[in-house]
């Protein structure tokens, strides 16, 4: 696997390199500002990209906008983002591509270099890596906008849960309730978001996603 690395402090940036290297992952850029990003995608054209949101020369949302940018070049990109920040704007853009391959996680909720590999591996296979905390501030966001507004609590706990890729068993074992209920709580939802229901986990948090941006 193939990857480029876009962080502009030195020491994470060597850190994650060296991680990968040690995972047998080969680092073809390691770069520190949003037009070096665009140059090595394009040239590169890796298997999936790590992208800090903030990066020079804005120190904002510089990095979700070139990956944005070389998703529309290179369709299908993999990204996977990993920041201290959730970008509420272009984040809900990014992650709402119906491609999939995209990925969302917090530095300091990276727990060890197994997990961050395994996600990294997902995002390359097209597969969608969020985290909850992502999630939560995406829907806590849009929670007085219609018609979100209209979900009851219950249904908002569920949604959090779902756009994680989570399973019907999986949601009522969280919320310690019955996949009866669960299911019951998943059509509702569907249906005050006008969303067709699907068993499948990475469309259901495509659909979520996609709500989430409009």
């Amino acid at each position: 696997m193939r990857v480029v690395i876009a962080e502009d402090l030195f020491l994470l940036r060597d850190g994650l390199t060296r991680l990968l290297n040690a995972h047998d992952i080969e680092v073809t850029a390691a770069v520190d500002n949003g037009p070096a990003l665009l140059s090595a995608l394009l040239k590169h054209q890796p298997d999936v990209a790590v992208i800090d949101v903030r990066l020079p020369p804005t120190f904002t949302d510089e990095g979700l906008k070139v990956a944005l940018e070389a998703r529309r070049t290179i369709p299908s990109l993999p990204v996977l983002v990993l920041s201290q920040y959730v970008e509420q704007l272009y984040a809900r853009e990014l992650l709402s591509d119906q491609a999939g391959g995209v990925g969302y996680l917090l530095k300091d909720r990276v727990f060890s270099d197994a997990a961050f590999v395994e996600a990294l591996r997902t995002v390359a296979a097209g597969g969608t890596v969020l985290d909850p905390e992502v999630i939560g501030k995406l829907l806590r966001k849009h929670a007085a906008e219609e018609p979100i507004a209209t979900l009851s609590a219950r249904e908002l706990d569920v949604l959090e849960l779902m756009a994680q890729g989570r399973s019907n068993g999986a949601i009522a074992l969280q919320l310690f309730v019955s996949e009866k209920a669960v299911s019951k709580h998943s059509t509702s939802i569907f249906a005050k978001l006008g969303l067709e229901p699907s068993d499948d986990d990475n469309r259901r948090v495509l659909a979520v996603l996609a709500y989430l941006n409009s």
